[in-house]
This record gives C-alpha cells, structure tokens and sequence, in this order.
C-alpha cells in the first residue's frame, strides 16, 4: 500500500499515545503499510474552563475527528472507548477493540495514601459525574472541585490549586508511564468504571474494503465482547456526561458478569445490580441490566438528572 494511512486523533499526549500504539500494532502485522497521525482539535479540546457535564452530552472529544472520517480527510480514528457516545453516525463503524488496559479508576493523593485516609472535608478533583456521586456516596464530608485538563495538568493541579486528592483512569496513568503516582486502585464496589474506560475505539468507515480487513489483527474477542454489553447498557439508558452511570463487564470463559449502575448527583441514591450471561450474547445482556436498573427506579432518577440539566 503506496499512500499511508491517516490516522485521526486528538493532539494530547495520551491520545497520541493510543494513537501511536495502533499505528505500530498495525505495523507490525502488516509492514507493508505506511501510516501518518492526523491531529484534529474538538470542542472538548477547546472549552477548558467549563465542566464537561455543562459542555454537552458524550461525542465532545469525537465529533470533529468523525467528521473528517466521513469525508475522507482522514482513514480510521483512535478514540478511548468511554468517550464514544451510545450510538455511532451513520456510516461509521467500530472496527477493531484492541485488549483493555486495567479499567478501574485510580486515587492519586498528596499523602500517598487511599481513599479512607483522607482528611475529613478533603479537598478531592474530578469533574466526572460518575466519579463523584460515587465518592459522595462512600464520603459525604468530601468537598469535589472541578479538574479539567490533560493528564499532566490534572497531576499538577493536584499541588497548585491545593487538592488532597485526584481521581484519574489507571489506564491513562500507566500508558504515560506515571503508575508510580497511583495511591491507590478503587475497587468496583467502591467506584464501578465508566462504560469502555481502558478500552481503546479504533473508529472505521462501513464500507471501506482496504481499512476494514486490516483491523482484524489488533481486534481483541474478549474486550469486544465486554465492551458490547457495556454499551449496549448505555445506550439502552441514553446516558451522557450529564448522567452519573457506570457500567463494566467480565468475561469468564463462556459466562459475562455485567454490573451496572445509576446514581444521583449527590450521591445519596445508588441503584446497582449485576447480572451473568452468555457470552455469545453481550447486547442482550447490557439491555437486560439497563431494563432492571430502569425498573428499580433508575427511570425516574433519570428522568430528573435530565430536567434538571
């Protein structure tokens, strides 16, 4: 293949990261392949200063790089899973999930200690729904404050606007080479993961035949088949960044345990549940739970989280 293939991505050091890993392990099956990263700019890129859940629903760090997908500007797009939205446009497609790094969330703290080790009324960043109506619900005393940014920018605004503490992906974490700054790993009944969080999203067009086949070599079965059921979870309670919801599945050779969860903004109600399922039936799966937590009062819980946002 004599013109490389242009690879979308955002222009932060994690996204190049990703973006840079697809490339090699692309190249490395098929050495024959030229490619190039395409840096593209999105709205999440751009409003910095405003929390994302104010922003705009899920697709604020993938639209534009859709965009240029669509029409031709660029091959395929390198995404993290937990920022692709419910539902992909039209003509797009997932092509390839490669394996999922850890997906739990990680405490980074001044003291290097865990969660119950904080100071009562401490000072913890994120600007994740998610992440804090789970942390108020395991400690209401914690005072949350807004942290945007890269990834660098979160780990020094942790000393310069005097945080306690700061909750990121591990993922992200490892793949830049800061594990050494984790505190500590919060385990699942403490803080269940975003839907995809540690996957990557390799996004192709449809109907492209010479980019379709290649993806093939650095998909992985496992991590589809979870990530399926994750979203298919989503996307059966239409949740976006304004919604606190968090979903994560497990593949144990031919069973998939799937847990899911909808909380409130304060953090006070929390419905959860878990089920098991095949794995040859991950959509199915996701859309079960969502129907079980929707009956358990998560309709409601939505219904407000959405009027009032």
């Amino acid at each position: 293949m004599t013109t490389p293939i242009r690879i979308g991505t955002r222009g932060s050091k994690l996204a190049l990261w990703q973006a840079n890993w697809v490339k090699a392990a692309l190249q490395k099956d098929h050495p024959e392949i030229a490619c190039e990263l395409v840096i593209i700019k999105t709205k999440g890129d751009k409003i910095l200063d405003v929390p994302l859940a104010k922003v705009g629903g899920k697709g604020l760090f993938v639209k534009e790089i859709e965009e240029a997908l669509l029409n031709g500007r660029i091959d395929l797009a390198v995404h993290s899973m937990k920022d692709m939205p419910a539902e992909i446009p039209a003509g797009l497609c997932i092509g390839a999930v490669p394996a999922r790094e850890q997906p739990q969330d990680a405490l980074v703290t001044r003291s290097g200690g865990g969660l119950d080790t904080l100071p009562q009324g401490a000072r913890v960043g994120t600007s994740s729904l998610r992440r804090s109506a789970q942390l108020r619900h395991h400690r209401p005393d914690i005072e949350i404050c807004g942290l945007r940014g890269n990834l660098d920018t979160r780990l020094k605004k942790l000393e310069t606007e005097a945080l306690d503490a700061i909750v990121l992906a591990a993922a992200g974490l490892k793949r830049l080479g800061y594990g050494d700054r984790i505190s500590a790993v919060l385990d699942e009944a403490t803080m269940l993961p975003a839907v995809g969080q540690g996957a990557l999203c390799v996004e192709t067009r449809a109907d492209d035949a010479t980019i379709r086949p290649l993806m093939a070599t650095i998909d992985d079965a496992a991590t589809r088949t979870v990530v399926t059921a994750e979203r298919a979870f989503l996307h059966r309670l239409e949740g976006g960044c304004q919604v606190p919801i968090a979903g994560h599945g497990r593949l144990t050779e031919d069973t998939l345990t799937l847990t899911g969860l909808v909380a409130g903004l304060d953090g006070q109600t929390m419905i959860r549940d878990q089920l098991e399922a095949a794995a040859s039936e991950p959509h199915r799966a996701g859309i079960r739970l969502a129907d079980r937590l929707l009956e358990r009062g998560a309709k409601t819980l939505l219904e407000e989280l959405q009027k009032d946002a």
